[in-house]
């Protein structure tokens, strides 16, 4: 792993408070979940972001750095 990538990537996801965001999360088992969300804050290890569901019920995930660069997590930005 290289730490200039990870520096990177928590400062695109730090430029993107606020910014609505297409995540695709795998779940494991050939799940993946698609949802839209916020990006709300970004802290030293993880980032949180607000979600909607078909139920209009709001939930706040957070993941960490590392789930992007294992492209555990995929971000696209709105």
């Amino acid at each position: 792993m290289n730490k200039e990538t990870m520096e990177n990537i928590k400062s695109q996801v730090a430029d993107n408070i606020g910014r609505k965001v297409i995540l695709k999360a795998d779940k494991g088992r050939k799940r993946i979940v698609t949802s839209t969300g916020v990006i709300i804050d970004a802290f030293p290890s993880v980032f949180t972001v607000k979600i909607n569901n078909d139920f209009d019920v709001e939930r706040t995930v957070s993941y960490s750095y590392s789930d992007i660069l294992t492209s555990t997590v995929k971000l696209q930005i709105c």
